[in-house]
């Protein structure tokens, strides 16, 4: 019996993960209407008479490894113009993960709630316990062992936000993260993407100008003079932090799109949104109706909205409180490249057939390098009262909410194919329930 239940979770497995791209893509849809839901009104106003029926941890470990699960080594950046004779040094880690960030920084991880709690999965920092992408079974499964590993639990209670607007939409009242739902949060630290992109732009001699207030950003005429940086080359700090945010939304919505494709061929319902209030589920409010995630927020009178800095003991934003100033913080980006165990530590494994050779080739920065990015760091800080100055410093703005469908809805309200045979032979295939 053991035997045959291993060989039944397998061909789930295989079937989820061998599922063609193309059928997955052109049958996503959001499929809002799940078992235990009722539609209040309208002419499609129909109430199911079902249970919520929670997502099975295969189910849910599987969309994890579609958002976040380990994949082997990425590949990094391997050439730029402002070091034309080594490898380029923009890469904060060399993890790969299903998920794309913008020059191989890496940041965000994935929190997820349902019915037991609510959770976080920390991969950003694993190491690969496979050296290339899964292309068997045997492999997927030591990826969900993985992933499954690297999720701490945060509460007993699944999270909770006043079921009243703002905090939700009006049009996500009647279906977002009711029982038996289960609904992932990707974060992503702009503290330490800003980090990487302010060493991008140094390393090409790049003069950071705050085009707001119209001045540097720091004193920067030192390192004008001795070269580092040139004021033929200015880069305004405006459109850096725009384009910060924009990488942000970049690296946390392919995490919540591989979801959504990945409920396709499992056979799963749910949609990908934007109508739960960031700040709302993240932990800005307190009192009766909040069950959060946790974030410590700080309050400053120059803010229109109070800014999430980290989650203490799990996931820190590289600033103050975590940091005595900026000038430490940038010391610490410094020792995340190029100190024991980082990612240029010629001793770290990693994708390249030389490790050693490609990581040995990177030059760690000057002390004069380091002192500049902290000048730049806490000017910002000091200006704007946190880091970066215009945009927050944990960003969560997608949400993925996976359910089991009611396939009597969709008959009822739709014309034939509305949901894919992955949902038709779902609840049989998957849990033994005609």
């Amino acid at each position: 019996m053991a035997e045959q239940e291993a060989g039944h979770s397998r061909d789930l497995l295989s079937q989820a993960w061998d599922y063609p791209l193309g059928q997955a893509i052109a049958g996503r849809r959001s499929r809002r209407f799940g078992l235990g839901m009722e539609l209040p009104g309208g002419p499609m106003a129909f109430k199911s008479r079902h249970d919520p029926f929670p997502l099975s941890e295969a189910e849910q470990t599987l969309l994890i490894c579609a958002a976040t699960g380990v994949t082997g080594w990425n590949f990094g950046i391997p050439y730029t113009t402002g070091t034309p004779d080594t490898h380029a040094s923009y890469a904060m880690r060399f993890t790969g993960r299903a998920s794309p960030t913008g020059a191989a920084v890496g940041t965000p991880e994935l929190f997820y709630t349902d019915d037991h709690g609510i959770y976080m999965v920390k991969t950003r920092d694993l190491a690969p316990e496979i050296e290339q992408p899964a292309t068997e079974t045997d492999e997927l499964q030591q990826m969900m062992r993985q992933v499954n590993g690297a999720t701490v639990k945060l509460s007993d209670t699944r999270l909770q936000t006043p079921r009243q607007a703002p905090h939700i939409s009006e049009h996500n009242l009647w279906n977002a993260n009711l029982p038996g739902t289960t609904l992932f949060m990707p974060v992503t630290d702009l503290s330490e993407h800003l980090f990487s992109a302010l060493t991008m732009r140094l390393i090409s001699g790049y003069y950071v100008y705050d085009d707001i207030a119209k001045c540097p950003a720091g004193d920067l005429e030192p390192y004008v003079r001795s070269g580092l940086v040139s004021k033929d080359k200015p880069a305004a700090l405006s459109l850096m932090e725009q384009n910060l945010y924009v990488t942000g939304i970049g690296a946390i919505a392919p995490m919540a799109h591989n979801i959504t494709l990945t409920m396709q061929s499992i056979g799963l319902g749910g949609w990908m949104f934007t109508g739960i209030g960031g700040h709302s589920a993240m932990g800005a409010f307190d009192g009766p109706g909040f069950e959060s995630l946790g974030f410590r927020y700080l309050r400053d009178e120059r803010w229109n909205t109070p800014n999430p800095v980290g989650l203490d003991g799990h996931y820190e934003a590289v600033c103050p409180p975590y940091y005595p100033d900026m000038r430490a913080a940038a010391r610490e980006i410094a020792r995340r490249k190029f100190g024991e165990g980082g990612a240029y530590d010629p001793d770290t494994d990693g994708p390249f057939a030389d490790n050693r050779r490609v990581k040995s080739s990177v030059a760690p920065y000057s002390e004069e390098f380091v002192e500049c990015l902290g000048e730049i760091a806490q000017y910002i800080y000091d200006t704007y009262g946190r880091f970066p100055g215009t945009v927050p410093t944990m960003l969560m703005a997608i949400y993925v909410q996976a359910q089991h469908i009611d396939l009597e809805f969709y008959d009822a309200h739709y014309k034939d194919g509305a949901y894919l045979d992955t949902h038709r032979q779902h609840m049989a295939r998957w849990h033994n329930r005609a």
